[in-house]
Protein backbone atom coordinates (compact mmCIF):
# COMPACT_ATOMS: atom_id res chain seq x y z
CA UNK A 1 0.00 0.00 0.00
CA UNK A 2 1.05 3.71 -0.47
CA UNK A 3 1.38 5.43 2.76
CA UNK A 4 0.46 9.05 3.61
CA UNK A 5 1.30 10.55 6.71
CA UNK A 6 -0.92 13.37 7.87
CA UNK A 7 0.22 15.74 10.79
CA UNK A 8 -2.21 17.90 12.63
CA UNK A 9 -5.83 16.56 13.15
CA UNK A 10 -7.40 19.93 13.61
CA UNK A 11 -10.77 21.42 12.74
CA UNK A 12 -9.63 22.05 8.82
CA UNK A 13 -8.67 18.04 8.37
CA UNK A 14 -11.88 16.97 8.58
CA UNK A 15 -12.65 16.95 4.73
CA UNK A 16 -8.93 15.80 3.94
CA UNK A 17 -9.00 12.90 5.97
CA UNK A 18 -11.91 11.81 4.78
CA UNK A 19 -11.61 12.21 0.93
CA UNK A 20 -8.49 10.16 1.28
CA UNK A 21 -10.08 7.23 3.15
CA UNK A 22 -12.86 7.37 1.00
CA UNK A 23 -10.22 7.13 -2.18
CA UNK A 24 -8.16 4.47 -0.08
CA UNK A 25 -9.85 1.36 -1.58
CA UNK A 26 -9.76 2.22 -4.85
CA UNK A 27 -5.98 4.29 -4.70
CA UNK A 28 -4.45 1.45 -2.51
CA UNK A 29 -3.62 4.09 0.36
CA UNK A 30 -3.11 3.83 4.16
CA UNK A 31 -3.44 6.93 6.03
CA UNK A 32 -1.46 7.44 9.30
CA UNK A 33 -3.47 10.56 11.25
CA UNK A 34 -0.65 12.06 13.90
CA UNK A 35 -1.77 14.67 16.64
CA UNK A 36 -0.41 15.73 19.84
CA UNK A 37 -4.42 14.54 20.71
CA UNK A 38 -4.53 10.78 20.31
CA UNK A 39 -7.99 11.02 20.54
CA UNK A 40 -8.62 13.49 18.22
CA UNK A 41 -6.81 11.81 15.44
CA UNK A 42 -8.90 8.51 16.48
CA UNK A 43 -12.46 10.45 15.88
CA UNK A 44 -11.17 11.72 12.18
CA UNK A 45 -10.34 7.87 11.08
CA UNK A 46 -14.44 6.95 11.99
CA UNK A 47 -12.43 3.60 12.81
CA UNK A 48 -11.42 3.14 8.82
CA UNK A 49 -9.75 0.06 8.48
CA UNK A 50 -6.86 1.89 5.98
CA UNK A 51 -6.13 4.21 8.62
CA UNK A 52 -4.41 4.77 11.61
CA UNK A 53 -4.28 7.28 14.37
CA UNK A 54 -1.39 7.83 16.88
CA UNK A 55 -0.09 10.53 18.90
CA UNK A 56 2.89 12.35 17.06
CA UNK A 57 4.58 15.02 18.87
CA UNK A 58 6.06 16.84 16.24
CA UNK A 59 9.13 18.12 18.61
CA UNK A 60 10.16 14.49 18.83
CA UNK A 61 12.81 14.45 16.35
CA UNK A 62 13.20 10.04 16.53
CA UNK A 63 9.16 9.60 16.32
CA UNK A 64 9.47 12.07 13.46
CA UNK A 65 11.88 11.39 11.21
CA UNK A 66 10.81 7.39 12.04
CA UNK A 67 7.08 8.40 10.64
CA UNK A 68 8.27 10.27 7.66
CA UNK A 69 10.32 7.70 6.38
CA UNK A 70 7.66 5.34 6.28
CA UNK A 71 5.52 7.76 4.04
CA UNK A 72 5.45 8.26 0.36
CA UNK A 73 4.25 11.30 1.00
CA UNK A 74 3.49 13.95 3.71
CA UNK A 75 0.57 16.60 4.45
CA UNK A 76 1.21 19.06 7.15
CA UNK A 77 -1.76 20.61 8.52
CA UNK A 78 0.57 22.38 11.19
CA UNK A 79 0.93 25.87 12.17
CA UNK A 80 3.23 27.58 9.93
CA UNK A 81 6.18 28.12 11.30
CA UNK A 82 6.15 23.78 12.27
CA UNK A 83 6.39 22.79 8.66
CA UNK A 84 10.42 23.57 8.26
CA UNK A 85 11.04 20.44 10.48
CA UNK A 86 8.69 18.63 8.67
CA UNK A 87 10.15 20.01 5.00
CA UNK A 88 14.04 19.24 5.67
CA UNK A 89 13.26 15.71 6.78
CA UNK A 90 11.39 15.32 3.70
CA UNK A 91 14.01 16.37 1.56
CA UNK A 92 16.57 13.54 3.75
CA UNK A 93 14.40 10.81 2.90
CA UNK A 94 12.94 12.22 -0.75
CA UNK A 95 9.50 12.59 -0.01
CA UNK A 96 7.30 14.59 -1.11
CA UNK A 97 5.20 16.98 0.86
CA UNK A 98 1.59 19.33 0.71
CA UNK A 99 0.88 22.25 3.12
CA UNK A 100 -1.96 24.81 2.85
CA UNK A 101 0.48 27.41 4.56
CA UNK A 102 2.28 30.93 2.58
CA UNK A 103 5.45 29.82 1.65
CA UNK A 104 7.83 31.40 3.79
CA UNK A 105 11.83 31.87 3.20
CA UNK A 106 13.27 28.81 4.71
CA UNK A 107 10.92 26.85 2.88
CA UNK A 108 11.49 28.83 -0.65
CA UNK A 109 15.26 28.26 0.45
CA UNK A 110 14.42 24.44 0.27
CA UNK A 111 13.63 24.68 -3.30
CA UNK A 112 16.99 23.82 -4.88
CA UNK A 113 16.95 20.72 -2.65
CA UNK A 114 13.75 19.71 -3.64
CA UNK A 115 14.31 19.74 -7.65
CA UNK A 116 17.47 18.18 -6.95
CA UNK A 117 15.83 15.38 -5.89
CA UNK A 118 12.50 15.46 -7.90
CA UNK A 119 10.60 16.15 -5.25
CA UNK A 120 6.82 18.28 -4.94
CA UNK A 121 6.76 20.68 -2.45
CA UNK A 122 3.20 22.25 -2.95
CA UNK A 123 2.57 24.73 -0.42
CA UNK A 124 -0.58 27.78 0.03
CA UNK A 125 -3.01 24.79 -1.67
CA UNK A 126 -5.97 25.07 0.68
CA UNK A 127 -8.56 28.25 0.46
CA UNK A 128 -6.71 31.52 0.58
CA UNK A 129 -4.41 31.13 0.19
CA UNK A 130 -5.01 28.24 -2.51
CA UNK A 131 -8.59 28.17 -3.83
CA UNK A 132 -7.96 32.08 -4.76
CA UNK A 133 -4.76 31.33 -6.66
CA UNK A 134 -6.09 28.52 -8.84
CA UNK A 135 -9.45 30.08 -10.17
CA UNK A 136 -7.69 33.81 -10.34
CA UNK A 137 -5.08 31.45 -12.50
CA UNK A 138 -7.59 30.09 -14.38
CA UNK A 139 -9.44 33.25 -15.78
CA UNK A 140 -6.20 35.05 -16.10
CA UNK A 141 -4.78 32.13 -18.33
CA UNK A 142 -7.49 32.20 -20.78
CA UNK A 143 -7.95 36.17 -21.06
CA UNK A 144 -4.26 36.08 -21.75
CA UNK A 145 -4.82 32.92 -24.25
CA UNK A 146 -7.11 35.00 -26.06
CA UNK A 147 -4.71 38.09 -26.65
CA UNK A 148 -6.35 40.11 -23.73
CA UNK A 149 -4.13 42.42 -21.56
CA UNK A 150 -4.87 42.93 -17.80
CA UNK A 151 -5.81 46.03 -15.97
CA UNK A 152 -8.02 45.34 -13.15
CA UNK A 153 -7.90 42.28 -10.76
CA UNK A 154 -9.48 42.25 -7.71
CA UNK A 155 -9.91 39.66 -5.60
CA UNK A 156 -11.76 38.78 -2.28
CA UNK A 157 -12.43 36.29 -0.01
CA UNK A 158 -14.61 35.93 3.50
CA UNK A 159 -15.92 33.62 6.18
CA UNK A 160 -19.13 33.61 7.39
CA UNK A 161 -22.10 32.12 8.66
CA UNK A 162 -24.75 30.91 6.15
CA UNK A 163 -28.03 32.37 5.74
CA UNK A 164 -30.45 29.67 7.66
CA UNK A 165 -27.68 29.76 10.62
CA UNK A 166 -27.10 34.08 11.09
CA UNK A 167 -28.62 34.61 13.89
CA UNK A 168 -26.92 37.84 15.30
CA UNK A 169 -27.21 41.79 14.70
CA UNK A 170 -23.45 41.55 13.39
CA UNK A 171 -24.04 39.00 11.12
CA UNK A 172 -21.33 37.17 11.57
CA UNK A 173 -19.30 33.89 13.69
CA UNK A 174 -16.03 32.62 14.03
CA UNK A 175 -15.83 29.66 11.46
CA UNK A 176 -11.96 30.09 11.74
CA UNK A 177 -9.63 31.36 14.13
CA UNK A 178 -10.80 33.73 16.49
CA UNK A 179 -7.74 35.44 17.55
CA UNK A 180 -6.96 36.37 13.66
CA UNK A 181 -10.18 37.88 13.40
CA UNK A 182 -9.51 40.00 16.59
CA UNK A 183 -6.00 41.18 14.97
CA UNK A 184 -7.12 41.45 11.52
CA UNK A 185 -5.67 44.20 9.59
CA UNK A 186 -2.72 45.07 12.19
CA UNK A 187 0.74 45.31 11.56
CA UNK A 188 1.03 48.01 9.42
CA UNK A 189 -0.94 49.78 6.59
CA UNK A 190 -2.83 48.25 3.70
CA UNK A 191 -1.32 48.40 0.68
CA UNK A 192 -2.89 48.24 -3.09
CA UNK A 193 -2.73 49.80 -6.33
CA UNK A 194 -6.15 51.57 -7.62
CA UNK A 195 -5.78 53.14 -11.49
CA UNK A 196 -1.86 53.11 -11.52
CA UNK A 197 -1.66 54.67 -7.83
CA UNK A 198 -0.29 53.78 -4.73
CA UNK A 199 -2.96 53.52 -1.83
CA UNK A 200 -2.71 53.01 1.60
CA UNK A 201 -4.85 52.62 4.60
CA UNK A 202 -3.86 53.24 8.17
CA UNK A 203 -5.03 50.55 10.77
CA UNK A 204 -7.15 53.12 12.23
CA UNK A 205 -8.98 54.23 8.49
CA UNK A 206 -9.46 50.48 7.53
CA UNK A 207 -12.51 49.37 8.53
CA UNK A 208 -14.79 52.84 7.28
CA UNK A 209 -12.90 52.42 3.71
CA UNK A 210 -14.84 49.23 2.37
CA UNK A 211 -16.04 47.81 -0.93
CA UNK A 212 -19.41 46.98 -1.69
CA UNK A 213 -20.15 43.09 -3.84
CA UNK A 214 -23.54 42.00 -4.81
CA UNK A 215 -23.52 38.34 -5.21
CA UNK A 216 -26.36 36.68 -7.23
CA UNK A 217 -28.83 34.83 -4.41
CA UNK A 218 -26.56 36.00 -1.92
CA UNK A 219 -27.48 39.50 -1.66
CA UNK A 220 -25.02 42.13 -0.62
CA UNK A 221 -21.40 42.22 1.02
CA UNK A 222 -18.76 44.44 2.14
CA UNK A 223 -15.20 43.98 2.27
CA UNK A 224 -11.87 45.56 3.70
CA UNK A 225 -8.66 45.88 2.20
CA UNK A 226 -6.03 43.48 3.10
CA UNK A 227 -2.89 44.02 4.54
CA UNK A 228 -0.41 43.79 1.23
CA UNK A 229 -2.56 43.36 -2.16
CA UNK A 230 0.51 43.13 -4.16
CA UNK A 231 2.23 40.05 -2.47
CA UNK A 232 1.70 38.40 -5.36
CA UNK A 233 1.30 40.93 -8.23
CA UNK A 234 4.15 39.55 -10.36
CA UNK A 235 3.42 36.05 -9.27
CA UNK A 236 0.46 36.42 -11.39
CA UNK A 237 1.70 38.53 -14.02
CA UNK A 238 -0.19 41.65 -13.23
CA UNK A 239 2.77 44.03 -12.83
CA UNK A 240 1.20 45.91 -15.67
CA UNK A 241 -2.31 46.07 -13.89
CA UNK A 242 -3.62 49.72 -13.66
CA UNK A 243 -5.41 48.08 -10.01
CA UNK A 244 -4.47 45.58 -8.07
CA UNK A 245 -7.04 45.02 -4.69
CA UNK A 246 -7.43 41.81 -2.28
CA UNK A 247 -9.84 42.24 0.96
CA UNK A 248 -11.54 40.21 3.20
CA UNK A 249 -15.27 39.86 2.72
CA UNK A 250 -17.68 40.22 5.61
CA UNK A 251 -21.72 41.76 5.82
CA UNK A 252 -22.21 44.98 5.33
CA UNK A 253 -22.75 47.17 8.44
CA UNK A 254 -20.51 44.86 10.28
CA UNK A 255 -17.09 47.19 9.44
CA UNK A 256 -18.44 50.49 10.40
CA UNK A 257 -19.52 48.38 13.97
CA UNK A 258 -16.06 46.52 13.81
CA UNK A 259 -14.51 50.30 13.89
CA UNK A 260 -16.07 51.38 17.44
CA UNK A 261 -14.31 48.77 18.87
CA UNK A 262 -10.50 49.22 17.23
CA UNK A 263 -11.30 53.22 17.70
CA UNK A 264 -11.89 52.48 21.58
CA UNK A 265 -8.67 50.37 21.66
CA UNK A 266 -10.31 47.29 22.80
CA UNK A 267 -8.20 45.49 19.28
CA UNK A 268 -5.11 46.36 20.81
CA UNK A 269 -2.60 43.71 21.93
CA UNK A 270 0.35 45.11 22.76
CA UNK A 271 -0.02 45.71 26.66
CA UNK A 272 -1.55 44.13 29.68
CA UNK A 273 -4.80 45.03 31.60
CA UNK A 274 -4.01 45.49 35.26
CA UNK A 275 -6.33 43.45 37.06
CA UNK A 276 -7.92 41.69 33.91
CA UNK A 277 -9.08 38.68 35.83
CA UNK A 278 -11.07 40.30 38.37
CA UNK A 279 -12.28 43.01 36.03
CA UNK A 280 -15.99 42.59 34.63
CA UNK A 281 -17.15 43.33 31.48
CA UNK A 282 -18.59 46.86 31.80
CA UNK A 283 -15.49 47.38 33.92
CA UNK A 284 -13.22 46.48 30.95
CA UNK A 285 -15.66 48.78 28.42
CA UNK A 286 -15.31 51.66 31.04
CA UNK A 287 -11.35 51.44 31.20
CA UNK A 288 -10.79 52.74 27.71
CA UNK A 289 -14.00 55.78 28.50
CA UNK A 290 -13.09 59.30 30.12
CA UNK A 291 -14.05 59.04 33.52
CA UNK A 292 -16.94 61.41 34.21
CA UNK A 293 -19.06 61.52 38.09
CA UNK A 294 -22.41 61.58 37.04
CA UNK A 295 -22.79 59.82 33.34
CA UNK A 296 -23.22 56.04 32.69
CA UNK A 297 -20.49 53.83 30.68
CA UNK A 298 -23.46 53.53 27.86
CA UNK A 299 -23.48 57.25 28.04
CA UNK A 300 -19.80 57.85 27.83
CA UNK A 301 -19.46 55.45 25.36
CA UNK A 302 -22.37 56.79 22.87
CA UNK A 303 -20.50 60.21 23.53
CA UNK A 304 -17.19 59.22 22.63
CA UNK A 305 -18.09 57.60 19.59
CA UNK A 306 -20.84 59.63 18.85
CA UNK A 307 -23.05 56.86 18.22
CA UNK A 308 -27.07 57.99 17.98
CA UNK A 309 -29.42 55.96 20.65
CA UNK A 310 -31.43 54.82 17.21
CA UNK A 311 -28.23 53.73 15.67
CA UNK A 312 -28.16 49.56 14.87
CA UNK A 313 -24.66 49.83 15.49
CA UNK A 314 -25.41 50.63 19.50
CA UNK A 315 -28.11 47.46 19.02
CA UNK A 316 -24.74 45.42 18.45
CA UNK A 317 -22.50 46.44 20.76
CA UNK A 318 -25.23 45.84 23.34
CA UNK A 319 -25.91 42.10 21.89
CA UNK A 320 -21.91 41.64 22.74
CA UNK A 321 -22.34 42.21 26.32
CA UNK A 322 -20.22 45.18 26.80
CA UNK A 323 -21.84 46.68 29.77
CA UNK A 324 -22.70 43.71 32.05
CA UNK A 325 -21.38 44.43 35.35
CA UNK A 326 -21.76 40.61 36.41
CA UNK A 327 -19.91 38.50 34.17
CA UNK A 328 -16.08 38.72 34.81
CA UNK A 329 -13.19 38.05 32.08
CA UNK A 330 -11.44 35.52 34.05
CA UNK A 331 -8.34 35.68 32.23
CA UNK A 332 -4.74 36.27 33.83
CA UNK A 333 -2.86 39.02 32.50
CA UNK A 334 -4.85 39.39 29.95
CA UNK A 335 -4.40 41.92 27.11
CA UNK A 336 -7.18 44.42 25.47
CA UNK A 337 -7.49 41.78 22.24
CA UNK A 338 -7.28 38.83 24.64
CA UNK A 339 -10.30 39.87 26.27
CA UNK A 340 -12.01 40.71 23.58
CA UNK A 341 -12.02 37.50 22.04
CA UNK A 342 -13.17 36.12 25.21
CA UNK A 343 -16.28 37.90 24.96
CA UNK A 344 -16.90 37.86 21.71
CA UNK A 345 -16.56 33.73 21.79
CA UNK A 346 -19.47 33.94 23.59
CA UNK A 347 -21.56 35.60 20.95
CA UNK A 348 -20.30 34.66 18.31
CA UNK A 349 -19.82 30.82 18.57
CA UNK A 350 -21.02 28.27 16.19
CA UNK A 351 -24.07 26.48 17.80
CA UNK A 352 -24.30 23.16 17.21
CA UNK A 353 -26.64 23.22 14.45
CA UNK A 354 -24.87 25.83 12.85
CA UNK A 355 -23.40 25.75 9.43
CA UNK A 356 -20.96 27.91 7.91
CA UNK A 357 -20.21 29.66 4.27
CA UNK A 358 -17.18 30.91 2.72
CA UNK A 359 -17.64 33.30 -0.15
CA UNK A 360 -14.68 33.81 -2.71
CA UNK A 361 -15.04 37.25 -5.39
CA UNK A 362 -12.99 37.94 -8.32
CA UNK A 363 -12.82 40.82 -10.67
CA UNK A 364 -11.41 41.10 -13.71
CA UNK A 365 -10.91 43.96 -16.02
CA UNK A 366 -8.93 43.42 -19.74
CA UNK A 367 -8.50 45.41 -23.15
CA UNK A 368 -9.54 42.74 -26.16
CA UNK A 369 -9.09 44.51 -29.41
CA UNK A 370 -9.07 48.10 -28.07
CA UNK A 371 -12.35 47.06 -25.87
CA UNK A 372 -12.86 47.30 -22.06
CA UNK A 373 -14.18 44.44 -20.57
CA UNK A 374 -14.96 42.23 -16.93
CA UNK A 375 -15.46 39.43 -15.91
CA UNK A 376 -16.87 38.46 -12.62
CA UNK A 377 -16.30 35.31 -10.73
CA UNK A 378 -17.84 34.24 -7.71
CA UNK A 379 -18.12 30.62 -5.27
CA UNK A 380 -20.26 30.22 -2.46
CA UNK A 381 -19.33 27.03 -0.64
CA UNK A 382 -21.94 26.17 2.68
CA UNK A 383 -20.98 23.61 5.52
CA UNK A 384 -23.21 20.19 5.97
CA UNK A 385 -22.60 20.16 9.75
CA UNK A 386 -19.95 20.91 12.71
CA UNK A 387 -17.57 18.58 11.34
CA UNK A 388 -17.41 19.29 7.88
CA UNK A 389 -17.64 22.73 7.40
CA UNK A 390 -17.45 25.18 4.45
CA UNK A 391 -14.40 25.88 5.73
CA UNK A 392 -12.82 22.35 6.01
CA UNK A 393 -14.23 21.17 2.52
CA UNK A 394 -11.99 24.49 1.33
CA UNK A 395 -9.26 24.03 2.88
CA UNK A 396 -9.18 20.46 3.26
CA UNK A 397 -10.42 18.83 -0.27
CA UNK A 398 -7.43 20.74 -2.27
CA UNK A 399 -5.39 19.35 -0.21
CA UNK A 400 -6.50 15.66 -0.14
CA UNK A 401 -6.86 16.00 -3.95
CA UNK A 402 -3.13 17.57 -4.60
CA UNK A 403 -1.95 14.97 -2.31
CA UNK A 404 -2.89 11.86 -4.53
CA UNK A 405 -2.67 14.04 -8.13
CA UNK A 406 1.30 14.31 -6.96
CA UNK A 407 1.02 10.47 -5.90
CA UNK A 408 0.03 9.39 -9.22
CA UNK A 409 2.71 11.56 -11.00
CA UNK A 410 -0.17 13.47 -12.52
CA UNK A 411 1.24 16.70 -10.60
CA UNK A 412 5.06 15.85 -11.15
CA UNK A 413 6.97 18.82 -11.60
CA UNK A 414 9.13 19.44 -8.85
CA UNK A 415 10.17 22.34 -6.42
CA UNK A 416 8.47 24.14 -3.62
CA UNK A 417 5.61 25.78 -5.49
CA UNK A 418 1.92 27.04 -4.89
CA UNK A 419 -0.68 26.20 -7.18
CA UNK A 420 -0.55 28.08 -10.14
CA UNK A 421 0.53 26.40 -13.37
CA UNK A 422 -2.37 24.51 -15.32
CA UNK A 423 -0.69 21.47 -14.31
CA UNK A 424 -1.82 21.83 -11.20
CA UNK A 425 -5.21 24.11 -11.04
CA UNK A 426 -7.25 22.38 -14.21
CA UNK A 427 -7.37 18.73 -12.65
CA UNK A 428 -7.97 19.88 -8.91
CA UNK A 429 -10.71 22.82 -9.98
CA UNK A 430 -12.53 20.01 -11.91
CA UNK A 431 -12.65 17.88 -9.04
CA UNK A 432 -14.03 20.70 -6.60
CA UNK A 433 -16.74 21.32 -8.30
CA UNK A 434 -18.15 17.20 -7.65
CA UNK A 435 -17.73 18.98 -4.20
CA UNK A 436 -19.66 22.05 -4.26
CA UNK A 437 -16.75 23.77 -4.77
CA UNK A 438 -17.71 26.13 -8.24
CA UNK A 439 -17.15 29.43 -9.53
CA UNK A 440 -19.87 31.20 -11.47
CA UNK A 441 -18.23 33.05 -14.02
CA UNK A 442 -20.59 36.14 -15.53
CA UNK A 443 -19.29 38.68 -18.18
CA UNK A 444 -19.84 42.46 -17.12
CA UNK A 445 -19.73 46.05 -18.00
CA UNK A 446 -16.24 47.26 -17.32
CA UNK A 447 -16.43 50.76 -15.08
CA UNK A 448 -13.29 50.48 -13.30
CA UNK A 449 -12.43 53.48 -10.83
CA UNK A 450 -11.47 55.73 -13.33
CA UNK A 451 -14.11 55.86 -16.75
CA UNK A 452 -13.55 59.57 -17.43
CA UNK A 453 -9.54 58.48 -17.60
CA UNK A 454 -9.09 62.09 -14.20
CA UNK A 455 -5.98 61.68 -12.36
CA UNK A 456 -7.06 60.62 -8.82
Amino acid sequence: MRHVLVIGAGRSASSLIKYLLDHSEKENLHVTIGDLSEDLAKQKTSNHKNATAIAFDIFNETQRKAEIQKADIVVSMLPAHLHLEVAKDCVVYKKHMVTASYISNAMQELDAAAKENNLVFMNEIGLDPGIDHMSAMKVLDEIRDKGGNIILFESFCGGLVAPESDTNLWNYKFTWNPRNVVLAGQGGAAKFIQEGTYKYIPYSKLFRRTEFLEVEGYGRFEAYANRDSLKYRSVYGLDNALTCYRGTIRRVGYSRAWDILVQLGMTDDSYIIDNSEEMTYREFTNSFLPYHPTDTVEIKLRHAQKIDQDDIIWDKLVELDLFNADKKVGLVKATPAQILEKILAEKWALQPNDKDMIVMYHKFGYELNGEKKQIDSTMVCIGDDQTYTAMAKTVGLPVAIATLKILNKEISTPGVQLPITKEVYTPILKELESYGVLFKETEAPYLGYNPLNVKN
